[in-house]
């Protein structure tokens, strides 16, 4: 892991352009090749990354770049497509390099971990001729609950729940954002998948274009006798 405080400007050239003109942010570079550029706010999203695998090539700025006080340029290259993200660096404040190991990653408790488990083992719930891809699903900003695909193939992307609410929605979003990065998963659409789901989370949901799906705990869990429910 490296940590980097710089005044830099970045650009994201590829499927979506995007500029940051120059300002002093953090500049996170992982092990796996990822490169995350954070801000002091907006909580713990970046306002820029490239996912791995990555490359990261560092060069000698031009003359019209050292004219307008570049002092070195990043150049991060994706390993699945022709998106890159360039970091002109003017000045580095400071810097930590550490290497953190390996992580067991996140351990799920409770009901939570439950529902994601018995989701992944009746995966038609979500649709018939949908297949599991993987639980938890590695990501740079955190792990999908469940990655799978539908009967055309299409990517799908689930966020479990207890109870569904914005933040899960926008939870969702974020990875779906980064998910159709990924030439070959994209596109990817997204579930919000909960024992309950505030109204204010479905329209926000549907606004984004992602489903909602209702899940009975103790009917999938088997505790509920569903045939001799008369409603």
């Amino acid at each position: 892991m490296r940590l980097v405080i710089a005044d830099c400007s970045v650009r994201y050239e590829g499927r979506l352009n995007a500029h940051l003109p120059l300002a002093r942010r953090l500049i996170m570079l992982k092990a796996d090749g990822s490169v995350l550029i954070h801000s002091d706010g907006g909580s713990y999203k970046p306002l820029n990354w490239m996912s791995p695998p990555a490359t990261l090539r560092v060069r000698e700025p031009s003359e019209d770049e050292t004219a307008d006080g570049v002092h070195e340029v990043w150049e991060v290259r994706a390993g699945k497509s022709d998106d890159r993200l360039v970091i002109h660096v003017m000045t580095v404040h400071s810097q930590l390099h550490h290497d953190l190991g390996a992580d067991p990653g996140l351990v799920k408790d409770g009901v939570e971990a439950d529902l994601q488990r018995l989701l992944a083992e009746q995966i038609t719930r979500l649709g018939e001729g949908f297949s599991l891809v993987r639980r938890e699903y590695p990501t740079t900003i955190g792990p999908v609950d469940i990655l799978a695909r539908d009967a055309n193939g299409a990517t799908v992307a689930v966020e479990l729940k207890r109870r569904g609410d914005i933040d899960g929605v926008e939870q969702l979003t974020r990875y779906l954002e980064l998910l159709n990065r990924d030439p070959l998963l994209r596109p990817v659409r997204g579930v919000l998948a909960a024992q309950q789901i505030k109204p204010q989370a479905r329209t926000l949901a549907r606004d984004r274009g992602i489903e909602c799906l209702s899940l009975d705990y103790e009917e999938m869990r088997g505790t509920v006798d569903t045939e001799s429910r008369l409603f």
